[in-house]
């Protein structure tokens, strides 16, 4: 379960930063996901409660902004969304090496007490 070394490192960053910006507790953190970014979110889920246990007296939130994957057609000059990973244009039915969207996993906010 690779999502458990993500989170760890997530909670080591997030520290950080907390402590960068005046050491309150932290109260939420938001993530976001992208479709392609090969974790499963229940296991991210399960893996950050975990991992966050103890951090202060109330429960630290987890907050996921997921990302659709989406890809570029040079033929149709168009930005479409990969169903299912699949980068077939939908347009003109050529396959885009071009994505757009949908690997990224990224720390977005941090909310502080």
């Amino acid at each position: 379960m690779h999502e458990l070394a993500l989170m760890e490192a997530l909670r080591e960053r997030a520290l950080e930063q907390a402590e960068r910006h005046g050491g309150g507790a932290i109260r939420s953190i938001t993530l976001r996901v992208g479709s392609l970014a090969g974790v499963e979110l229940e296991a991210l889920e399960l893996a950050f409660a975990v991992v966050m246990e103890g951090e202060g007296a109330a429960p630290v939130q987890l907050k996921i902004e997921p990302v659709v994957a989406r890809c570029f057609c040079s033929s149709c000059a168009k930005n479409f969304e990969a169903v299912d990973g699949c980068c077939e244009c939908p347009g003109c039915g050529r396959i885009s090496h071009h994505l757009v969207a949908g690997r990224e996993l990224d720390l977005v906010s941090l909310e502080l007490e």
